[in-house]
């Protein structure tokens, strides 16, 4: 069993240098960590390497690191495809490949044969199960689930989620790690399908869905409701704390007859498979439930990380 603690976490190998990759590489170097980062072939690398160093040039735009300072970062990352070089020294190993239960659980067997005993290994997925990807490990109780939200260079949360056979002190050195690259970890005491996060954005996209569906609201209404009341609040307050600072009796009531109105389908949401089925994937294909033709897409991708990116800076003067 590791017995690493937070303190004891000197190098990182990072497993993956794609979309969600490229970003945990980057954070941990931009807090002084060296990283290893791994990936199949020299071309992952190097576009892995080119998101990193624009995400940088983003970060210096807006006040997050200094000019001097990007090369330091750079240099912390070694770019490998070799399983030796990247994890020999790796107190820490993170990982970020395809969402595919067959190709972690591989990836993870792999690792047990270069990775020391005590290190601590991390997976990052939005849904799969750790209990299901450290069954074949020699050493279950080492790894974790931690659950980096995209862009995860800009998103703060991680959901930090043990399988059944993971330490607890496996899941206190990760979320103190993650903590202090500067994210905001959240530990689960168990796992669970589609962790927190998730399980509240599908049960709020599946009444969503059947509000425009039953011709209630359209899309553009549905999201300013949400955007200007619900998301404004939350994002401040989170909906269990608004619920006891506006009165419990009250939701109870509105449960008492609401509850059984809402959306309650089970199995794939129909209103998602209908727009799937005609080929409207949304932003890939150019139409959702919006027309996300020309540069709608990017500006609006552009509006939605800036904003983020000035949450950041917020956050970064109250460290």
């Amino acid at each position: 069993m590791s017995t690493l603690k937070m303190k004891d976490i000197k190098v990182i190998a990072n497993i993956g240098a794609g979309t969600m990759g490229h970003a945990t590489a980057l954070q941990f170097a931009m807090n002084g960590y060296p990283v290893n980062l791994l990936d199949m072939n020299q071309a992952a690398l190097k576009h892995g390497m080119e998101l990193i160093e624009h995400d940088l040039a983003t970060f210096e735009e807006n006040g997050l690191i200094k000019g001097n300072q990007k090369a330091d970062i750079l240099a912390r990352i070694v770019p490998t495809t070799d399983y030796s070089d990247a994890l020999a020294d790796a107190d820490f190993v993170i990982e970020s490949v395809v969402e595919k239960l067959a190709v972690k659980k591989t990836v993870w067997q792999k690792v047990e044969h270069y990775v020391s005993e005590d290190a601590s290994m991390a997976t990052n997925t939005s849904g799969l199960s750790p209990t299901a990807i450290q069954a074949d490990l020699k050493r279950p109780e080492n790894l974790v689930v931690t659950h980096f939200w995209n862009p995860a260079q800009l998103m703060p949360l991680v959901e930090v989620v043990p399988g059944e056979q993971t330490s607890e002190a496996t899941v206190k050195t990760a979320t103190a790690l993650m903590n202090h690259i500067g994210k905001h970890a959240v530990a689960l005491k168990k796992e669970s399908l589609g962790f927190v996060g998730n399980r509240i954005q599908m049960a709020v996209l599946r009444e969503a869905f059947k509000i425009v569906d039953d011709g209630i609201a359209s899309p553009e209404a549905v999201d300013d409701i949400i955007k200007y009341s619900l998301g404004r609040r939350w994002s401040l307050v989170g909906p269990i704390a608004s619920a006891d600072l506006g009165g419990l009796d009250i939701f109870e009531n509105i449960s008492s007859y609401l509850y059984d109105d809402l959306a309650n389908n089970t199995g794939t949401d129909p209103v998602l498979k209908k727009l799937v089925d005609a080929g409207n994937l949304g932003l890939k294909s150019g139409q959702g439930f919006y027309n996300w033709e020309g540069d709608m897409g990017k500006e609006a991708i552009a509006h939605r990380d800036q904003a983020l990116l000035q949450l950041l800076v917020e956050d970064q003067k109250k460290r």
